[in-house]
């Protein structure tokens, strides 16, 4: 059976983008799904002098594995002031010491949402410019604006939000049977 890991790009006890991407995870046939939480992972802030004094954490590594033995990706990025999540950014740099390749070149859905109209749309762009680089074969994009008016326990309300979708959860589990 494939694995897939969902992962959203916050540490909100509550992230919207985490239940997103368990959702949308959800959604795929015939894989196992890991949700991971990024509150899961002990990983200070990146920076040089901690890792020439202490290395790369051990919840770095770990991190690194899930994304590793996975089959397919599925990331949900929140925003904050029009870029990622101090958590998330933190963490994207820890894993980018071990191997540049963070995303190991596996097939991912990107996505992001927020509370606002927009939708994390300054994130989105910004991960679909840069995530390439560090070995992400994204295959689809989406962005939910108003998280609250569009999102339930079942799943996206809006009509055709929830069309579109689905598409993407489609061409995400092509290429994840074809990868």
């Amino acid at each position: 059976m494939k694995k897939v890991v969902a992962l959203g790009g916050s540490n909100s006890k509550n992230s919207i983008n985490k239940a997103l991407a368990t959702y949308v995870a959800h959604q795929l046939k015939n894989v196992k799904v890991s949700v991971l939480d990024l509150n899961d992972f002990d990983i200070p802030l990146y920076g040089i002098d901690y890792e020439d004094e202490h290395g790369i954490p051990k919840d770095v590594n770990r991190l690194n594995d899930f994304l590793a033995s996975a089959d397919g990706l599925v990331v949900s990025l929140a925003e904050h002031n029009g870029s990622y999540s101090a958590a998330f950014k933190s963490a994207y740099d820890w894993l980018s010491r071990i191997d540049k390749r963070v995303w190991k070149d596996k097939p991912m859905l990107l996505m992001a949402t927020s509370p606002g109209s927009r939708g994390g749309a300054s994130v989105l762009q910004t991960a679909r410019i840069t995530f390439p680089r560090m070995g992400a074969k994204i295959v689809a994009d989406f962005s939910l604006p108003s998280f609250n008016a569009n999102f339930s326990e079942e799943g996206i309300t809006d009509t055709e939000l929830k069309a579109i979708l689905k598409g993407k959860i489609r061409l995400l589990q092509e290429a994840i049977k074809n990868d």
